[in-house]
């Protein structure tokens, strides 16, 4: 029994770590393996080079007004993706892999006819469990364009996945959400508008069926 609380709150501390947004440095509190303290210039460099080395890009339409981007936020209960051996609940100690956003970005730009065309920034972490992970595994993301108000209203929906090559330790990922485009019609602002962004597991690539033999 204490032995299993060990390692309840050994993961507890794992996702209080990944969902921290400022660090860089990439711990898994399943291995022995020294914690490394070097930053990750890889993954950084591209999302900075993506952004322009910030977190929001508007630009100036040709009336003259600025264009600027909604909020990206997470959808509550998509926040982090855990993967269990078949029959387990991605819990603790029967984890394969969880992944959690550490990081988000986007970019808008108004065409002339009022509408946004919008690409949405996503990195995050992905930490190997006690169960063993594979050697590479699918993240599949989820980004909404959402119109808020009493009743809020999706306006498109798109599914992006990107594959992650496993350490001892984890991995990272870094994608771009790319043709979001969506009316913003004269009388509203980006107020009115927020991007969320969650895991969506309904969206993970189906495993090929294998071809039957003659």
């Amino acid at each position: 029994m204490a032995g299993h609380k060990r390692t309840v709150l050994a993961f507890a501390a794992a996702a209080a770590l990944l969902t921290g947004c400022g660090g860089t440095t990439f711990n898994n509190p399943f291995s022995s393996t020294a914690v490394p303290q070097e930053d990750l210039p890889t993954i950084s460099d591209r999302f900075d080079q993506l952004f322009g080395g910030r977190g929001k890009v508007s630009e100036v339409a040709p009336d003259g007004t600025e264009v600027d981007c909604p909020p990206v936020r997470i959808r509550a209960g998509a926040s982090t993706y855990g993967v269990a051996p078949p029959g387990k609940q991605p819990v603790a100690s029967e984890l394969n892999f969880q992944a959690t956003i550490t990081r988000t970005a986007r970019d808008c730009r108004r065409s002339g006819n009022g509408q946004i065309a919008a690409r949405i920034g996503i990195q995050g972490r992905v930490i190997a469990g006690p169960a063993g992970a594979p050697a590479t595994v699918e993240v599949p993301v989820r980004v909404a364009v959402v119109q808020t108000g009493v009743q809020e209203k999706v306006l498109m929906t798109k599914v992006y996945r990107t594959t992650v090559a496993m350490s001892e330790e984890g991995g990272l990922f870094s994608l771009v959400g790319e043709d979001l485009v969506y009316n913003m019609p004269a009388n509203l602002t980006s107020d009115s508008f927020v991007f969320y962004v969650g895991f969506d597991p309904q969206a993970i690539t189906p495993p090929a069926k294998p071809s039957r033999r003659r």
